[in-house]
Order: structure tokens, then C-alpha cells, then sequence
């Protein structure tokens, strides 16, 4: 069964030594939204999350509701494991697969075959588990020859493809996603987006942002609304959708 419980979390930022005409461009390398604590001028805070509670169990399909810099992706991260907390603590039960950055772990000197071992070690799958799929992920990559050459040699189109075929192979527990994935043609795209459809039935818990309210519509049931990172609503999707509107306006 899976379970996901994160209590008093909070994520902040350091930024040392800021003189006021490069503070903006500082802060907004975070890129992590939040609140922005500046009563020291010398060490500037950015609070990217605060006080965040959440439990999420079996069967929750969650999507991540706010504004740029709301504190979405930060949450997505610290689901993930990418990016620790700075406070509180997180309770996970169940293997989590967090597709924020598919590319991530390639290694461009190595070929397509070698790098969907070193891909999939890096998600912390077995030795078994990446036998049994391996056939799979080739042939849904359709790279073909291209898999005995380097990754240097490929196109973006065929990276993206190859990092799909793999990110998606392995059924986790937790599923988290930041935007929807898809790779290649029209026609890779339509079998990408049908594997998606497919992991997001097999994953016990299901965690996503996006700004297309519709496929929010169809792939969750439960809406979380940020707001600087905090929470502001935490309930049934539509009524989420309809608090953040009329925030909004």
C-alpha cells in the first residue's frame, strides 16, 4: 500500500551576501517561488515552502494547483526525494518515480543499450527488474541500430524518445510529474501519451502539475492550491480549480 505523509515541512533558501542591484536576478534563479524574508539585508531567505501538511494514500490523484512561483515545483521536488526539506519530515511508503527531469543521469559518451541500465540503476531499480523490461524499452524507444551508438550522436528528438521509453517502463508506487511527457512525432506521441494513461492506472498515488486544467480534469480527483508556498486549499479538484479562480481575480 501506498503512503505518502509530510508534516510541518518547510523548504527555505539561503542567499548570502546580496547587494540590492543583483537581488532580483538572484532570487529569481531559484526559480521556486515562495516568500522572500529580507530583514537581514545581508543573508536574504527565500521560503519556498512553509508549513506544509499533507497525507496521500492509495488511490489519490492529486494536481498541483497556482500561479508561477506558487511553490509547485519545490513540492514536487521534495515528493520526489530531489530536494531535501529544511524543515519537518517526510513518511514514505512505497517506491516513488519522480518524472521532473527524464534526461537526468545520461550519460552522452555512453551508447542507448548502456544507458538504459545506467538510467535505470539511477532510479533504483534491480538488476532483475531491468532484465525483464529491457526488450520493452528498446523496442518502445524505436531507435533500433541507433541504440549501439553513443548518445552524443543522437538527435534531442531521439535523447527524449530513448529517456521516455525508460522513465515509463517501471511501474512505481508514487508517481510524481511536473507537466505531461511526451516525445517524438504525432504517432510516438499518441503511444507515449496512451503508456502515460497506463502507468498513472497501475500507480497507487499520483502527484502532478500542470497549467492544461483539462488533462488536470481527466488524470485527478483531488486539488491542491499553493499560494506562496503554503497551502490554501486542499479538497475535491473542481472546487480547487474554482477556489484558485476566484483568487484570481
Amino acid at each position: 500500500m501506498a503512503e505518502l505523509h509530510l508534516e510541518q515541512v518547510g523548504v527555505d533558501f539561503l542567499v548570502r551576501d546580496l547587494h540590492h542591484s543583483t537581488f532580483v536576478s538572484t532570487a529569481r534563479s531559484f526559480a521556486t517561488g515562495g516568500m522572500i524574508d529580507m530583514s537581514n539585508r545581508r543573508k536574504v531567505c527565500i521560503n519556498a515552502l512553509k508549513d506544509i501538511n499533507l497525507d496521500f494514500r492509495d488511490g489519490d490523484r492529486i494536481g498541483l494547483i497556482g500561479h508561477n512561483g506558487a511553490g509547485k515545483t519545490t513540492l514536487l521536488k521534495v515528493l520526489s526525494g530531489i530536494l531535501p526539506p529544511t524543515a519537518g519530515r517526510i513518511r514514505i511508503q512505497g517506491r516513488t518515480a519522480g518524472l521532473l527531469s527524464i534526461q537526468l543521469g545520461l550519460d552522452t559518451r555512453a551508447s542507448g543499450y548502456e544507458n538504459i541500465i545506467i538510467r535505470a540503476r539511477y532510479m533504483g531499480v534491480t538488476e532483475e527488474e531491468i532484465q525483464e523490461r529491457f526488450d520493452d524499452i528498446c523496442e518502445f524507444s524505436e531507435l533500433g541500430e541507433y541504440l549501439h551508438l553513443p548518445l552524443k550522436a543522437y538527435s534531442s528528438g531521439m535523447r527524449v524518445r530513448l529517456a521516455f521509453a525508460i522513465a515509463t517502463a517501471f511501474d512505481p508506487d508514487i508517481l510524481i510529474l511536473d507537466e505531461w511527457l511526451s516525445a517524438g512525432d504525432a504517432t510516438f506521441r499518441d503511444k507515449a501519451s496512451a503508456r502515460m494513461k497506463n502507468l498513472i492506472a497501475q500507480t497507487g498515488i499520483f502527484v502532478m502539475a500542470t497549467h492544461q486544467v483539462s488533462l488536470m480534469k481527466q488524470m485527478c480527483n483531488r486539488g491542491i492550491v499553493l499560494k506562496k508556498g503554503q497551502i490554501v486549499f486542499d479538497g475535491d479538484l473542481e472546487e480547487a480549480l474554482e477556489y484558485h479562480k476566484k483568487a484570481g481575480r
